[in-house]
Formats: structure tokens, C-alpha cells, sequence
């Protein structure tokens, strides 16, 4: 496995453990619909939480949070209303974003993002 994918693995995986303990039930890893992808659906409460999760093994390029931009919500969203779709899900939905940085020496940083962004007319689904 290279590298990079590596690091987007543990990343994943640490945000599901982070998310479980924050009180969330996850409902699926890497949910595919076409060329979409969601790292992360789970639920908390009366909302589906989609969880878009960036790791990076350092910030030397800023914050993994940053990472995600218009194309990404546009694909995020497109994804989110295909998952709703084929699942007949009736609750509320919500974006967040789950940063993780992984440092070599010691623990990892790990920052939710909950309601990190909101579908608007500009990240229309391309």
C-alpha cells in the first residue's frame, strides 16, 4: 500500500474510534456511490452525520481541514444525497470534518469539525 493511503487508513480509523467515543454510532467506512466517496457516515441523535476525515503527517502545509474545498463539498454533498437516496435515511443531515495530523514522536492531533460546512447554491454538485 503506498504510503499516502497508508496514512488516510490509520487516519480513518482513528476518526471512527474518535467519533464512537464522542457518542456516535458509525453506519459505514468508504461508502461508495459512483466516483464518490464517504469516508465516514454515522449517526448521532436525529442527525446523519457525513464525516469528511484529512490526515497529514505534518502541518507543513497547513491544517488537513483546509484541504477541503468547493469541488470536494460539491462531491461530498452529491454523495450525501445518494446515500440518502438508496438508504430511504429520513434524518437531518450534517457535514463534518475530522483533521488528523500524525506525529512520528508521539500522539496524534485530532480535530472535530462538527456542522463544518453547509450545502449552499455555490457548492453545487458538479
Amino acid at each position: 500500500m503506498a504510503e499516502h493511503n497508508q496514512t488516510g487508513a490509520t487516519g480513518e480509523q482513528l476518526a471512527c474510534r474518535f467519533l464512537e467515543q464522542q457518542g456516535m454510532l458509525v453506519l459505514e467506512r468508504n461508502w461508495r456511490h459512483g466516483r464518490h466517496e464517504i469516508d465516514v457516515v454515522a449517526q448521532q441523535g436525529k442527525e446523519l452525520v457525513i464525516v469528511e476525515v484529512k490526515t497529514r503527517s505534518s502541518d507543513l502545509y497547513g491544517q488537513p481541514a483546509e484541504a477541503v474545498k468547493r469541488g470536494k463539498r460539491g462531491k461530498l454533498i452529491k454523495a450525501a444525497n445518494a446515500y440518502v437516496e438508496q438508504t430511504g435515511c429520513s434524518l437531518a443531515i450534517r457535514f463534518d470534518i475530522v483533521s488528523i495530523i500524525l506525529h512520528p514522536s508521539g500522539k496524534p492531533f485530532i480535530h472535530h469539525i462538527p456542522d463544518a460546512f453547509y450545502p449552499t447554491i455555490h457548492d453545487k454538485p458538479q
